[in-house]
């Protein structure tokens, strides 16, 4: 972060706080010293990070959350007038792809008009207020091309995930573009824009169909790794990679008089695009184990080829990626294994933040 101090006492809203980037992302701004308000859903799943962090430690982390569900209108927004937030960080949503195939209707509902509701819900405010509307790098109409894409590119979507990511994109713009300016139905105090981030790795991810979960739980029962596509290559990075982006735009949001609201991508540098393979590979030097590639017949349609630029970022945010594809993984499988010798999640997520700020 540039400027930390900034975030003392500030009044922060962050809806979807019990998923895994949700909780890192409530987790660092509470060491931050903000004054956080979250509104999602329960936390799931028999393993959560959300859970292991903050329902035993209820006397350590003060912040006021509300369960509730991000399309409920009239609840979100008694939430925000009582709220009054000063930043924003939308980060509610299916985020799973195998389940936008079970649940397409269900994913576009939540994933659009969610992210409508909320900024309907946030006409309310009068005062400056920034806000992050978080999508995904898999927004972008993927050619299977090298070169990685920038904010500019053709949006699209082949799986229900990466549609509704896409059409969210386009629903904000136009709502931004409808009720953000100097007509007499517009609001000049809301400063918005959208955070694409690569494929985000770190320890307490719990998820299901995801390859650090699968990964891990491998490990765990001494089984063989069941890897679906060993040779589709991804941007991964650190989760407090992508968490540090938010902040920093969220901060230009804040503190510049005319913020460029628009897209921003959040990746690692190109060569550290790595296969799934590599990654597997990696993982196993901190934590050794076999693997072999898996005869999935329920697989769905998965971009083989998927890379991010960050010029703007750097630029604008004087923000870069600090972390190795090496070290990313290595910090996270580092976690999950610490956690199983015994380690409170806590401290390991406290850990890395410091590790991840002294970078």
């Amino acid at each position: 972060m540039k400027n930390i101090s900034f975030w003392k006492d500030k009044r922060v809203l962050l809806t979807g706080h019990t998923g895994f980037k949700g909780s890192w992302l409530l987790f660092s701004l509470l060491q931050l010293g903000a004054k956080v308000f979250c509104y999602s859903l329960e936390p799931k799943g028999k393993k959560n990070l959300y859970v292991d962090l903050f329902k035993d430690n209820s006397k350590t982390f003060k912040f006021n959350e509300f369960i509730g569900d991000i399309r409920d209108e009239k609840s979100l927004s008694k939430w925000i007038g009582k709220a009054q937030p000063e930043i924003v960080f939308h980060l509610a949503a299916q985020p799973l792809v195998r389940e936008s195939f079970e649940n397409p209707i269900y994913t576009w509902d939540v994933n659009v008009k969610g992210s409508l509701v909320l900024l309907e819900s946030l006409k309310q405010i009068k005062h400056k207020c920034s806000v992050v509307m978080v999508t995904t790098d898999k927004v972008y109409l993927n050619k299977e091309q090298k070169e990685g894409y920038d904010e500019k590119d053709q949006l699209g979507g082949v799986d229900p995930y990466s549609a509704s990511k896409a059409a969210s994109e386009l629903a904000i713009a136009s709502w931004r573009s409808s009720f953000c300016g100097f007509d007499h139905y517009q609001k000049t105090n809301l400063k918005i824009a959208t955070a694409r981030a690569g494929n985000v790795i770190g320890g307490g991810d719990w998820s299901k169909d995801r390859i650090i979960p699968d990964i891990i739980n491998s490990l765990i029962l001494e089984k063989t790794i069941p890897v679906r596509n060993p040779y589709s290559k991804r941007p991964w990075q650190h989760v407090l990679e992508s968490l540090n982006g938010y902040l920093l735009l969220s901060e230009y949001l804040h503190s510049e008089v005319n913020p460029k609201c628009e897209a921003f991508n959040f990746g690692p540098n190109l060569q550290d695009s790595k296969t799934v393979e590599e990654l597997i590979k990696e993982a196993v030097k901190t934590w050794p184990g076999n693997w072999k590639k898996s005869e999935d017949n329920n697989s769905y349609h998965e971009s083989k080829l998927l890379n991010l630029k960050v010029n703007k970022s750097m630029k604008l945010l004087d923000w870069e990626p600090k972390w190795s594809f090496q070290k990313t993984v290595g910090n996270t499988v580092r976690w999950y294994k610490k956690v199983h010798q015994g380690t409170s999640p806590f401290d390991s997520c406290l850990d890395d933040l410091l590790n991840f700020q002294t970078s």
